[in-house]
């Protein structure tokens, strides 16, 4: 998987980020992608990444606040010249579906693909959709407007393939290592069953990755960070500006490492930071955070980040 940071400023641009927007872009072969929030000029900042609308298939919106959704009809409508046919689902919270419609009707706009609007209203942590090896749970946080956290669930996959270990079990090469590859059981011409683990090393670990909205501090945010291979939390002011930040639904880079600590992440990327920060200042919020949680990285615009998979070998 890799992770994209489309636009990782709070509130506005400014002439060192865009607002806000995240890319997830799924494994291989299909290696589609989904989007997380869509600020004013995300469809500008993808045209500097490898992504093509055409693979985008889900979008997920936090909060109906202008810089995580000014830039989605905009969005939604280029995907139709750039060769977007297939379905594209749009998750988010109540009174996303009509702020579409309402500006497609006033626009004219027309949609070569079929457009789903799922809006929202669960007020606890719940899965909302499941999609091959991945599902989706979304939550409330803290803001001041209604706004979810979303986390995302790999499953586990069949480790390291061993073709050596096949053949001594009279598996032949060919479509039946395929199979056994993917995780299906086999059975041999003289009904022996061979299953994945026989042949495999283990497994792959599946990922967690949260991404968060903005936030004031709340369970919520811990529960939806727990044991996250990725964390990426707002971090829109300095540490020992809390007052300030709550005053406005949000989090210092303090917290956020909080978070990632408390919730046993192994990783935490922040963003959504306050214009009155220059890029040669994130270094400083960085090691603010650092002091509390280690790994972390404060997201620049347009970097990438890849997410590895962990191999868990088979016992011994």
């Amino acid at each position: 998987m890799k992770m994209w940071f489309l636009g990782t400023g709070a509130g506005r641009p400014n002439k060192h980020r865009n607002v806000s927007a995240i890319a997830l872009q799924l494994p291989e072969p299909d290696s589609v992608w989904w989007l997380f929030d869509c600020g004013e000029a995300t469809q500008h900042q993808l045209m500097h990444v490898p992504l093509k609308l055409s693979k985008l298939e889900k979008i997920f919106v936090t909060h109906l606040h202008g810089d995580h959704l000014y830039g989605l009809p905009g969005l939604l409508s280029t995907r139709s010249f750039d060769g977007g046919t297939t379905p594209l689902t749009v998750y988010g919270p109540a009174g996303l579906k009509s702020y579409i419609e309402t500006t497609f009707a006033l626009t004219g706009t027309m949609l070569d693909y079929e457009l789903v609007v799922q809006e929202l209203t669960e007020e606890k942590q719940a899965e909302i959709c499941v999609d091959g090896p991945c599902r989706v749970e979304a939550g409330p946080l803290e803001h001041r407007v209604p706004c979810f956290g979303y986390r995302v669930i790999e499953t586990d996959a069949p480790g390291p393939f061993m073709a050596d270990k096949a053949r001594a079990l009279g598996v032949k090469q060919g479509p039946l290592f395929g199979r056994l590859k993917a995780g299906e059981a086999i059975t041999l011409e003289d009904g022996t069953v061979v299953s994945p683990g026989e042949v495999t090393d283990g497994a792959w670990k599946g990922r967690i990755i949260t991404v968060l909205g903005d936030t004031s501090p709340c369970e919520m945010a811990f529960a939806l960070s727990e044991k996250a291979d990725l964390l990426v939390h707002e971090a829109t002011f300095a540490a020992g500006l809390e007052e300030k930040a709550h005053e406005f639904g949000h989090c210092t880079t303090a917290e956020a490492a909080i978070v990632a600590r408390d919730a046993g992440a192994q990783r935490l990327v922040m963003t959504h930071f306050s214009g009155r920060y220059s890029n040669e200042e994130l270094a400083r919020l960085e090691a603010e955070a650092a002091e509390i949680f280690p790994n972390v990285t404060a997201a620049k615009d347009l970097s990438m980040l890849d997410i590895q998979r962990i191999h868990k070998p088979s016992a011994t």
